[in-house]
């Protein structure tokens, strides 16, 4: 199923203001609020939070990158 790792971390690091952050969490909440409503579900695998969908082509419609492809399985081989 397509994924990818939902981590917070650093999600407001590079704010300057209380009002900056304020903004920043406001769009990522509208964000997962717009992932619920398209079918998204969230997911704990092996203490991540793993983002998933059914549905590869509406995964792909939000211009994530599946983190279960060939092209990151590609990455994590040792040359």
């Amino acid at each position: 199923m397509p994924h990818f790792t939902w981590c917070d971390k650093g999600l407001s690091e590079d704010c300057h203001s209380l009002a900056a952050m304020a903004a920043r969490f406001e769009e990522a909440a509208a964000l997962m609020r717009r992932l619920d409503q398209d079918g998204f579900c969230l997911e704990r695998q092996r203490g991540q939070q793993h983002i998933t969908h059914t549905d590869s082509t509406v995964f792909a419609a939000f211009g994530f990158l599946d983190e279960a492809g060939p092209g990151r399985q590609l990455e994590l081989v040792a040359s």
